[in-house]
């Protein structure tokens, strides 16, 4: 199934589009990614590693890090805005498979609860990684490009640090603002934002179309649907077809990839039909 949105509306610098419609597995894994955890799409095997330097986290990352090419960084919120970084398992390792390092909160089969500033220490552990000269990080990360995005509660952990500076870009997956008594936070946004949600099956579904009308004029923004509901495609291999269309808006906007940008912008974009 592919996602082709019912309301399908991108804001790019050439104008507005409105339609309406319906690897290769690279080397072994190093020393801190288990072997056990191996795959993705893209062109680096990508696993999963924890630090004591960022602890409630964990890390996705290729299992070889490719050599000159540094990692944009995208720091994930899970549903429920629960402490397990390995429930959004398939979905965050074949990001992490196309040249990413990606933060999810908690530790691997974690429990308890998180909250948005883990997603700030996310952004300030791999800044600092990229500065410390005796870590396997240090150069390899790319500091200027970074997306922070989450899945239901997780996407509202989002809204509450987009107007972090920093910020490349912001994604909501299957999440909307719950109550207007936090509309304030919508226009604290600065950067491009992607929503793709689960279809007027989703429970988040009136949400998110209701925070899409309230967007900040000229906001760059994306808004896809799925007719899956809530839960998604993320226990699909790869993510499913949550996981090829957000790989393409991380390598548009992370990566400045053509091809992926042409999947969101321009008459014929991939994700359009009429």
């Amino acid at each position: 199934m592919r996602l082709r949105s019912a309301i399908l509306t991108v804001l790019a610098l050439a104008g507005v589009l409105t339609a309406t419609t319906t690897g290769p597995v690279g080397a072994a894994a190093e020393a801190g990614a288990p072997p056990s955890v191996m795959g993705g799409s893209g062109p680096y095997s990508a696993g999963y590693e924890t630090t004591l330097r960022l602890t409630n986290h964990t890390i996705y990352r290729p299992n070889t890090l490719p050599t000159g090419v540094k990692l944009p960084i995208v720091a994930w919120g899970n549903g429920a805005c629960r402490a397990d970084g390995t429930w959004f398992e398939n979905i965050l390792t074949e990001w992490a498979s196309h040249g990413f390092l990606v933060i999810a909160n908690g530790r691997p089969g974690g429990t308890g609860s998180t909250d948005s500033d883990m997603l700030v220490d996310s952004i300030d552990w791999a800044i600092a990684e990229n500065s410390r000269r005796t870590g396997k990080y240090y150069g390899r990360i790319d500091t200027t490009k970074i997306a922070v995005m989450g899945q239901s509660c997780g996407g509202i952990e989002t809204y509450e640090v987009a107007a972090d500076p920093r910020l490349t870009t912001t994604v909501l997956w299957n999440s909307g603002m719950l109550n207007d008594s936090q509309n304030y936070l919508l226009q604290r946004l600065r950067v491009p934002i992607a929503y793709f949600i689960g279809g007027p099956t989703d429970i988040a579904y009136e949400n998110a179309m209701d925070d899409w009308r309230r967007l900040p004029a000229g906001l760059p923004a994306f808004m896809g649907n799925l007719d899956v509901g809530h839960f998604g495609t993320f226990d699909q291999p790869n993510g499913g077809e949550f996981g090829r269309v957000g790989g393409h808006w991380l390598k548009w906007h992370l990566k400045g990839d053509q091809a992926s940008k042409a999947q969101f912008v321009g008459p014929n974009c991939g994700l359009c039909a009429t």
